[in-house]
């Protein structure tokens, strides 16, 4: 290699810098200090969120277990068919009883109950917190109506007790009995005795009909069920029949003891062919009519009811009964008896022939029956 090749092939020296200028402004050096620079300031910003964050939740929390302001007295809350958790909190934020309607909503979120509220009228108690509320609407705890169906209540009674009840939404107005039956889908059948007699407890919104209905299917299980665990050799052909004889029974007496023992009676007379002879079944005959006496004249009157002029069952029940007097009409009391009077007391003496009987109408009945009135062999009221 030549000396000219070798000065050739040398590496070049290092230029040198020019005077004044800045060394220090290259890029390979500035990059690290603003790359730390972002990110401290990265860290300083998700430290004032995770702070932000930690304080939400423990408001949040705080809010959701602090009991609400709604004073010493119950407050009532309506939760709307189809109401959003957010509609629901927006109502309690108005009346001041939340803060904020979020905090609810993100409760409602964080727990996946947010579209689960069921439609009803609640009560928020005193002391509730946010938490327990959203637990009672989640659960549907509504507050519960009621309404008592009268043993020995006839059909009209039963309609005129709904009309003014304010528990009821009234849709039957201008509704015949047989328009009712048959939105009831019993098309045809008379609406006597067909709902179970007892208390029934509903939410509000419940209409007439609904309540009809929930009173019709009770009755209906009640006999099924009474039917099919009734006593041997009782002179009856269908259920229907014991139904009317339990309605007898039910006006008959108030007194639990002696629903199987007037049952007992009733049944003797049907097996030996006997006129049952009871008044209910000719006051119901006489409809409207009746003042509150019964005169000779009307045991004699032709009506289907009266059971001094015919034999046998009437053609349907004459009142609304309860299980006791179903149960009494399918188990009736073993005896003699076949006639019963009423003391004045609300009892009655039962007695095996009819000169007893005949002694104790007199004994009771007589001397304190108006005049004109009678009462008959098997039973007064």
């Amino acid at each position: 290699m030549t000396d000219e090749q070798a000065h050739e092939s040398a590496p070049a020296p290092p230029a040198e810098p020019q005077a004044g200028a800045n060394t220090d402004a290259s890029p390979a050096r500035r990059r690290p200090r603003r790359t730390w620079l972002a990110l401290r300031l990265s860290l300083i910003g998700l430290a004032l969120v995770a702070g932000l964050a930690t304080w939400g939740w423990l408001d949040l929390e705080k809010v959701l277990a602090r009991p609400m302001p709604t004073g010493s007295r119950p407050m009532a809350l309506t939760v709307e068919k189809g109401a959003s958790l957010a509609s629901v909190a927006r109502d309690l934020e108005r009346r001041g009883l939340l803060p904020s309607a979020h905090y609810l909503v993100l409760h409602g979120r964080r727990a996946g109950v947010a579209t689960s509220l069921k439609a009803g009228e609640y009560v928020v108690e005193p002391y509730m917190t946010p938490t327990e509320l959203l637990d009672r609407l989640v659960a549907g705890e509504v507050v519960q109506r009621a309404f008592t169906v009268i043993e020995g209540w006839t059909f009209r009674q039963l309609r005129q007790a709904m009309s003014a009840a304010p528990t009821l939404v009234s849709t039957l107005a201008g509704r015949d009995d047989a328009e009712i039956m048959a939105a009831l889908g019993a098309e045809g059948l008379h609406p006597e005795g067909r709902f179970l007699a007892e208390t029934y407890h509903f939410s509000a919104g419940t209409t007439d009909l609904e309540f009809l209905r929930r009173a019709y299917l009770a009755m209906r299980d009640v006999i099924a069920e009474e039917w099919a665990a009734r006593a041997e050799g009782l002179p009856f052909e269908s259920p229907d029949e014991a139904l009317i004889l339990a309605s007898i029974i039910e006006k008959e007496t108030a007194v639990p003891e002696e629903r199987a023992a007037i049952a007992g009676v009733f049944v003797r007379r049907l097996r030996k062919g006997m006129r049952l002879q009871t008044d209910p079944t000719v006051i119901y005959g006489m409809g409207e009519r009746f003042d509150g006496n019964i005169r000779r004249a009307d045991l004699r009157e032709d009506t289907p009811y009266n059971t001094y002029v015919h034999h046998g069952l009437t053609p349907t029940p004459i009142a609304m009964p309860g299980r006791a007097a179903i149960h009494a009409a399918m188990h009736p009391a073993p005896g003699k008896a076949l006639y019963f009077v009423s003391r004045g007391d609300g009892t009655h003496h039962f007695s095996d022939t009819y000169e007893e009987h005949r002694d104790a109408v007199i004994r009771y009945q007589i001397k304190r029956r108006p005049r004109g009135a009678a009462r008959g062999a098997a039973g007064s009221g």
